[in-house]
Order: C-alpha cells, then sequence, then structure tokens
C-alpha cells in the first residue's frame, strides 16, 4: 500500500494538492474527459478565489429523476466553509459493469452542470455558484487502494482541518471514517 495513495493533502489548496499528486486543474465546464485518467481515484473541485461567494436562485444543473438540483441561498450560506478552494471531493471507484472511472464520474459531472439530467447528484451545490465557469477540476488515480478509502480520509482531514465537509460535501461518503487509513 502506498503512502502517498492514502495520506491526504496537509493543506487542501493547490500548492499541496499538487504536492500529493493531483493533476488537471482544468475548468470543470469545459473540460475535455479524454484526458482525463480511466483508472479509479479521487477528484476535488477548486475554486480560484477564496472570497466570499455569491449564489445563483436557481441551479442550472440537470434534473436527475425529475428531482430539482436548487437548494435555498440560506443553506448555500450555512454550508460554505471560509478559506479555502477545495468545495467538493468525490471519488470514482471501479464499480461492476463501468469502465473508465475517473473519465467516466468527471464526464458525468460536468454534463449535470451543464444541465443534463445525470446521476451525479453529489456535489450539485457548486452549480450554484455565480462563478461555476472558474472552478477546476483535480484528479489523482489510486491503484493500490480503494477510491472510497482515500476520499474517506480526505474528508475525515478536511474536517479536522476546517470544522466541517467541504462546501458541496453532504456526507463523509460510504466508508465514513476508515480504521488504518492516516488522517
Amino acid at each position: 500500500m502506498s503512502e502517498t495513495e492514502v495520506n491526504p493533502p496537509p493543506r487542501f489548496d493547490r500548492a499541496s494538492l499538487e504536492k500529493a499528486g493531483f493533476e488537471g486543474f482544468v475548468p470543470l465546464l469545459t473540460l475535455d474527459s479524454g484526458t482525463v485518467p480511466t483508472a479509479p481515484g479521487v477528484y476535488c473541485v477548486v475554486r480560484v478565489s477564496v472570497d466570499p461567494p455569491s449564489f445563483l436562485a436557481t441551479s442550472p444543473a440537470g434534473r436527475f429523476k425529475g428531482k430539482d438540483p436548487t437548494v435555498s441561498s440560506g443553506r448555500l450560506e450555512a454550508k460554505w466553509i471560509r478559506d479555502t478552494p477545495v468545495l467538493y471531493i468525490g471519488k470514482a471507484s471501479d464499480r461492476r459493469g463501468s469502465q473508465g472511472a475517473l473519465r467516466k464520474r468527471l464526464d458525468e459531472y460536468r454534463r449535470h452542470g451543464v444541465g443534463q439530467p445525470v446521476g451525479h447528484w453529489g456535489g450539485r451545490f457548486i452549480w450554484q455558484l455565480e462563478d461555476a465557469a472558474e472552478l477546476l477540476i483535480c484528479w489523482r488515480t489510486s491503484k493500490e487502494v480503494e477510491a472510497e478509502d482515500v476520499e474517506a480520509a480526505m474528508l475525515a482531514a478536511f474536517v479536522a482541518n476546517y470544522g466541517g465537509l467541504p462546501f458541496a460535501n453532504l456526507k463523509r461518503g460510504r466508508r465514513g471514517t476508515s480504521a488504518g487509513i492516516a488522517h
């Protein structure tokens, strides 16, 4: 088991993410999925500015299973985490019958943001940011460790650093916190 695959970055800024092996840092809405690895891994949505955000009244994201992704500005303001550019931490596991892991998951996320009814309900709060078109996506493959374990370690480290989950994460992930993973 590779330490670099498990250990989250010490801080959640671009320099720390890059040092921890994250790559990409490309605009999410114009992502060319052909540049994304097909391996399992984790990904982060990064906002260039750490200034307080402005929110749209209505989300432009797709309505998956007919559900409106819009939430109140009060809920968005209450969920905002100050002083960090990381807005969402997600994972892309090798699901049974699926191929492409990171490439497929990030394409789903992008398509959901441009209004398609795609099953990427997690992280939907980012689409109500007025500056959503400027958000960056970065990723790190996870070859020796389950992507869910890496995601859980990163979320636990984020909570330890900032006192709550990233802005668009609504839950800690399926594995919660994992035993034996350095936080």
